[in-house]
């Protein structure tokens, strides 16, 4: 594979890295977290906010591609 891959792998792997971790600090803890500023403002039947399961949803997509992207730096260098 070409050189121009691996740095598109490579900075796509660096910005779902950094994707991961701004996520994950905005995730609700005991405390409510900063995501509980937005989702205590709507808030669904169940008790979980729309943006938390937004939130939820877009960590466990860039946990795959991180997943797949480290999978495939380790192949291909």
């Amino acid at each position: 594979m070409g050189s121009i891959f691996l740095n598109v792998l490579f900075w796509v792997h660096i910005l779902v890295c950094l994707g991961i971790i701004l996520l994950i600090l905005l995730h609700s803890g005991k405390g409510g977290g900063i995501s509980g500023l937005f989702s205590g403002m709507v808030e669904t039947f169940d008790g979980s906010g729309i943006v938390e399961k937004n939130l939820d949803r877009i960590t466990i997509i860039l946990g795959i591609v991180f997943g797949i992207t480290s999978i495939l730096l380790f192949i291909f260098q």
